[in-house]
């Protein structure tokens, strides 16, 4: 059915957009913003509106340096601002979704023993035996090491010692869904007979080369088990009912493609087809809330333009009338997730580039914001916003890139500044308003660099079409996106064209990778953080399979027949292009790293050395594909800037 589109913010002072300085930041400050007021910053995690519908419920977690772990207390608060309360316990405010909808039975996750895969298991004469034997590759996954152990959704009554039923009774499947899963991954039917739960069937080889999750029904009466979605072969995730019993969840229509068009699915109750409510927008939904007051009313978030942005869907339950899809929010901010709804409007979490997330109400009659909870305001108070404008540029296929450009807080257009061009990872995430507590422009722009943060091929918020042209192509269209962005900003006086370094992670460490075979002299220094650097290694070690299959094209040993394939593992192998290697370069990574294993940056490292190239690597042997405690985070930080000190 044909959808129409619309914005209530069309152009409203949308494309000149120089600072968003929230109340709680001054203009006036004598301190540079460095990583350790970075690393001391609480970070706020909402959980929901409380029972009593008057009261916000919040926890603040902050990290302590000196025990290298976090503190987290739990809050509420007035739903409509004010001053908070410190509470002991979340549950005594909030229902949770784990208790069946007449309270007496409680749905649960816990882990359960299928497999032996330990040595002394099989030959348990050897207890002292130290062996991990597979006869898959589902060996591994993020980063743990499969111990024959899976997740699995269990029934039990409130309260009751015994350990329940398991719904999933002896399969070697996960629920929730590894590696993030969590209690979204399973729901109540509002009539209590139901629970329904996300669940990838497959196991073995055939888990790592899927995507195809799918949504289960438990009858609780009958002990059938039911796969509503057969019929999609992508990802099927985040069931959640309206409490008349339609049910809504996100997917995606292809197997193997992990950043394919996510779209919101509802099954209305008494059908027995589910409506596509979001095919014909051109666009990605990223999360979903039914409205609380209206039964043909989901409230969601997508990127678009470079943010992530609040949107209304309206539809017809009789599907005679046409979706409606309206953008409630415009600004250089991100709407990071939906709390709940009031009888006025949303509870949101919104962030941007100089301000980490906080809790805001958003009016719908007003269309206006109202912040109400204020984690960082001290901190904000002491140190002065960085400059945060867009750019337009003309790519080399004559479309119009957008790129973020963030200048230091005493930005002087009469100076010359060193530039980073920052390279997004994914390959296919959103470069939005987003603060980042490794990745953090603010952080970078304070200590005197201006970023270029340009929103390439790949980046989903400008049409499915632009988020999927990088796929298959790595080495192309998008490496002549970043050297447009880079050569566009260094027409301008202020930037020091001697001193322009790239950075970035994971594909955009690969990014760094391949720019430092071709780049023409224009980079001073490289930094690339668990970056891919050898595709056909890449496609032997790496964990999730579905990934480099689609990404790539295929497994390398088919390029004599695949010639998406074989450009993939000549052309746009950085390997291929490291003799022309001539810049300094410093390679990061963690050794638990196993979606770009550790002989990704191992094998880059050794090839800069054995050029003799200057370079520097920093492994981190308990982190993965991100920096999580807060030591290792802020030695990140420190060997960071010391590298561009250093080369830039």
């Amino acid at each position: 059915m044909k959808k129409e589109i619309t914005s209530i913010f069309r152009n409203k002072h949308f494309w000149i957009v120089c600072l968003l300085v929230l109340g709680s930041s001054t203009l006036v400050a004598q301190k540079t913003f460095g990583p350790e007021a970075l690393w001391r910053m609480g970070r706020i995690s909402p959980h929901g509106i409380a029972s009593d519908q008057k009261h916000l419920i919040y926890s603040v977690s902050v990290p302590q340096i000196e025990s290298n772990g976090f503190t987290s207390k739990h809050y509420m608060m007035p739903i409509d601002g004010g001053e908070a309360t410190e509470i002991a316990s979340i549950t005594d405010y909030i229902e949770t979704r784990n208790l069946s909808p007449d309270g007496k039975l409680e749905a649960y996750h816990k882990q359960v023993k299928l497999e032996q895969v330990f040595g002394k298991e099989i030959h348990p004469d050897l207890p002292l035996a130290n062996a991990h034997i597979y006869e898959n590759i589902a060996y591994r996954h993020w980063d743990t090491w499969h111990d024959g152990k899976f997740n699995h959704v269990f029934i039990k009554e409130v309260n009751a010692t015994d350990q329940g039923t398991d719904v999933m009774l002896n399969m070697p499947y996960h629920c929730p869904q590894k590696p993030f899963g969590g209690v979204e991954d399973y729901v109540w039917s509002p009539d209590g007979k139901q629970l329904l739960y996300v669940v990838k069937a497959k196991s073995g080889n055939a888990y790592m080369l899927s995507t195809n999750t799918d949504i289960f029904s438990f009858d609780l009466t009958t002990k059938a088990t039911k796969n509503l979605t057969s019929s999609n072969e992508g990802y099927d995730t985040e069931p959640a009912f309206h409490p008349n019993g339609s049910l809504a969840w996100l997917s995606m229509a292809r197997d193997g493609f992990e950043a394919d068009k996510n779209d919101i699915k509802v099954l209305l109750t008494g059908s027995q087809s589910p409506i596509n409510l979001t095919s014909s927008w051109d666009g990605t939904v990223n999360h979903f809330l039914w409205s609380t007051f209206a039964a043909n009313t989901i409230y969601f978030l997508a990127p678009t333009n470079g943010t992530i942005q609040l949107f209304s869907l309206v539809f017809d339950p009789k599907g005679k009338k046409s979706v409606q899809i309206i953008q409630l929010t415009d600004g250089a901010f991100d709407i990071t997730g939906i709390v709940g709804q009031t009888k006025n409007g949303l509870i949101v979490t919104r962030t941007d580039m100089n301000h980490a997330a906080e809790i805001f109400s958003f009016t719908f009659k007003s269309q206006s914001f109202k912040q109400l909870t204020f984690v960082n305001k001290s901190t904000y108070s002491e140190y002065a916003p960085s400059i945060i404008k867009r750019r337009l540029v003309k790519t080399t296929d004559n479309k119009t890139q957008l790129v973020w450009v963030i200048y230091p807080p005493d930005f002087d257009s009469t100076k010359k500044y060193p530039t980073l061009l920052y390279c997004q990872g994914g390959p296919q995430s959103a470069l939005t308003q987003f603060f980042s507590f490794r990745w953090n422009f603010r952080l970078m722009a304070s200590q005197g660099y201006i970023v270029v943060a340009p929103n390439r091929r790949g980046m989903p918020g400008h049409g499915v079409k632009w988020n999927e042209d990088i796929s298959k192509d790595w080495g192309g269209q998008v490496m002549d996106d970043y050297i447009v962005a880079i050569d566009d900003i260094s027409k301008e006086s202020y930037v020091d064209k001697d001193r322009i370094g790239a950075v970035g992670a994971s594909y955009g460490g690969y990014s760094v990778f391949y720019l430092a075979g071709m780049h023409q002299k224009r980079f001073k220094t490289f930094i690339s953080h668990c970056g891919v650097f050898n595709l056909q290694s890449m496609y032997g070690t790496t964990e999730e399979v579905f990934f480099t299959d689609f990404d790539l094209g295929g497994p390398y040993w088919d390029t004599d027949v695949n010639k998406d394939a074989a450009k993939a593992y000549t052309q746009f192998n950085p390997i291929q292009h490291v003799k022309k290697w001539d810049t300094p370069i410093f390679i990061i990574q963690g050794a638990k790293d196993y979606r770009v294993p550790l002989g990704q940056g191992q094998e880059a490292f050794q090839a800069a050395q054995l050029l003799g190239i200057k370079s520097r690597f920093l492994m981190l042997p308990d982190e993965n594909h991100w920096v999580l405690k807060p030591q290792n985070a802020l030695l990140w930080q420190r060997e960071f800037f010391k590298w561009l000190t250093q080369t830039l």
